[in-house]
């Protein structure tokens, strides 16, 4: 058995998660001479399908790519089986019984994370055949979906909060985290947002691991040690409500992004061959060099690659609009072979411009934002009573309109939030998703937030949003919100994040002592209950900004550079990766399971806006009531009534 045997990556945050889950699995592939079969368990095959492509895994001698839960049965004694999984105990269980009679002439077994010595001892007392060659812990136990961004793929964290939480999700949480940290050979500091239950236990159990494993977390030392800050998304709600205009966070939200890939089998304007379409920075350039740009920008530059082609081929057919681009596209097939990606981005910019005019995103979209971004309460009750009676506006995106209302004039006199939930109900939304009101209010509403998170409290603050929206211009009016995660690294950066609100964890004595003189180099942000596309984009920012900053060791020569501040790198990691729906399902307390008597099924599942609006039976209960003036709480009474 070796620990982390092979040699990992020097500690960098600036190359990312990407660049360290990739080493690790290549060196997994690699490091196994001859020819292979690669066995992969439901986590990890999301793991590989997004560091290695399949032409770089065949490079490898791999002659068989097998699933743990059903894997082939013929014997292949010629091949050796490279295990990579993750050191479950049913996934321990099916190598076992795989080597009752073994398939393959030899075992190495890579598990993603730390195994128990009661695993290791499972093994070796089932290895009969003494078939096994190695066992080794390459961490690996996560999705590194930007360089600046990973998620554990957890949606669902209701179950996580409470005295009575899902302690074998808790387990999976906190070993995503710690193999985070040993992939990138960091011991950090760990600091945690006070007024959180579920960020607090989080830390603690982190710091414990990495208590107990002190020989595993026995980096060299750095001044100031790296941070580990565990946040709670209920302190920002507004983020992951809003309607996203920059290329990836626009895609998760309208169509979804799952393992780098996108789902376009409705899409009308999907060729055969785009039915799905992976988006990966490392394999696609244009998406690298798009990604973070508003759609506007994103149009300009694809329209830039088609007028390119046109020149070369002498072609005079005009190409003014994404319709344009499309028809392009679908009438010269040898562009889509000439332009490699850019045709997939025609066909998922055609798919946005559709969905976007068929929800009135547009002007949805310009009302959330001033929302999220301005306090006019006169203005904004008409412009969401419009919006909610307006029926061709998707149901889903009426609700949203009414919480991001909610949150911001929650304690407003003479709100209208009562008469809201009424026009709701009256359009077509059916009791269980009008209980996100009150539910929102009470996890994530002013009572329950230590942050200002409107900045009304900061005069600098306000001063400079009001200097930003004096600014005309499209990019101005969609993109003009700007998450709470940034006003916390700002203050991170400056060495001025109040302890009393986030508190160190001191509790054992492996952890590095904190330097309260010093801001952290390195800072891994990890956002429990989900982080945003949004969130990195702004992450992703704000380490270009610093590393170029007057200052900073960023181009800094020879002896000077010592001297030099080293900018402040910062990796973002949630426990997923949000849209509206997923939150919104959370919320909801999707994944909890119902106590006997009650029946339904935890939260509703809420369909992607666009699909339509059920209310699920001929009965449905209605919400009346009040938000009284100075309290977060909305209360309601239900009566059923009959259809």
């Amino acid at each position: 058995r070796q620990r982390g045997g092979m040699s990992a990556i020097e500690s960098s945050l600036e190359k990312g998660t990407q660049a360290a889950v990739r080493h690790y699995v290549s060196r997994v592939v690699a490091s196994v001479v001859g020819m292979k079969a690669l066995v992969l368990d439901g986590d990890t095959t999301a793991v590989v399908s997004m560091v290695l492509s399949q032409s770089q895994i065949l490079q490898e001698e791999v002659l068989l790519v097998d699933t743990l839960a059903k894997p082939h049965m013929d014997p292949m004694p010629h091949l050796r089986g490279v295990y990579l999984v993750r050191p479950t105990a049913d996934n321990v269980e099916r190598i076992c019984e795989a080597l009752k009679e073994p398939c393959f002439g030899e075992y190495h077994i890579f598990f993603t994370n730390i195994v128990s010595t009661a695993s290791l001892r499972q093994l070796a007392d089932a290895d009969e055949h003494e078939v096994i060659r190695q066992v080794q812990e390459m961490f690996a136990d996560y999705l590194p979906v930007n360089t600046e961004l990973f998620s554990l793929d957890v949606p669902y964290v209701s179950s996580l909060r409470g005295s009575s939480y899902d302690a074998a999700l808790l387990e999976r949480v906190q070993q995503g985290l710690l193999s985070v940290l040993l992939s990138l050979k960091l011991c950090p500091a760990i600091r945690y947002q006070g007024n959180s239950e579920a960020a607090q236990l989080l830390a603690a159990k982190v710091g414990a691991v990495i208590d107990q494993e002190a020989e595993l977390f026995a980096f060299r030392a750095r001044d100031p040690p790296p941070l580990l800050l565990v946040l709670d998304r209920r302190e920002d709600a507004v983020t992951p409500l809003l309607n996203q205009w920059t290329y990836q966070a626009m895609v998760h939200e309208l169509l979804g992004i799952h393992n780098s890939r996108v789902d376009l089998g409705d899409s009308p304007h999907a060729a055969k061959d785009q039915r799905e379409v992976v988006l990966a920075a490392d394999q696609d350039a244009f998406y690298a060099q798009n990604m973070f740009l508003n759609f506007g920008e994103l149009g300009a530059n694809v329209k830039a690659l088609v007028d390119e082609y046109q020149t070369k081929t002498h072609s005079t057919r005009k190409v003014d609009s994404i319709a344009d681009m499309q028809a392009f596209v679908e009438n010269y097939p040898e562009f889509r072979k000439l332009s490699g990606n850019v045709s997939k981005h025609v066909t998922l910019m055609s798919e946005l411009s559709r969905v976007v005019d068929a929800r009135q995103l547009m002007t949805v979209s310009e009302v959330e934002q001033e929302l999220a971004c301005s306090h006019n309460h006169a203005e904004a009750m008409q412009q969401v009573e419009e919006l909610v009676r307006n029926p061709a506006v998707d149901a889903a995106d009426k609700m949203r309109l009414v919480l991001l209302y909610a949150l911001r004039y929650e304690r407003q006199e003479g709100n209208a939030l009562h008469r809201f939930v009424d026009l709701l109900q009256a359009n077509g939304v059916g009791s269980e998703k009008l209980r996100l009101v009150p539910e929102l209010l009470k996890q994530c509403g002013a009572s329950a937030r230590q942050g200002d998170l409107y900045q009304t409290k900061d005069v600098f603050a306000s001063a400079k949003k009001a200097i930003k929206r004096g600014v005309k211009g499209v990019e101005n009016v969609y993109t003009q919100h700007q998450p709470f995660l940034l006003h916390t690294l700002e203050n991170l950066a400056k060495n001025k994040l109040s302890e009393a609100h986030y508190p160190y964890v001191t509790s054992y004595s492996q952890l590095p002592a904190p330097n309260r003189a010093k801001a952290p180099q390195d800072v891994i942000v990890f956002l429990f209950g989900g982080a945003t596309y949004e969130e990195a984009r702004f992450v992703a920012q704000f380490n270009e900004q610093r590393r170029h900053q007057p200052g900073s060791s960023a181009g800094v020569a020879g002896k000077a550079a010592n001297a030099a501040q080293l900018p402040m790198n910062v990796l973002l990691g949630g426990t997923s990766i949000l849209d509206s729906r997923t939150f919104l399902d959370d919320v909801l307390g999707k994944g909890i399971p119902r106590q006997r008597g009650q029946g339904g099924h935890a939260g509703g599942d809420l369909e992607r806006p666009g699909s339509g609006v059920h209310n699920g039976g001929s009965s449905s209960k209605r919400f009346s009531g009040s938000l009284s003036p100075g309290s977060s709480e909305l209360k309601v009474t239900t009566s059923t009534k009959t259809s």
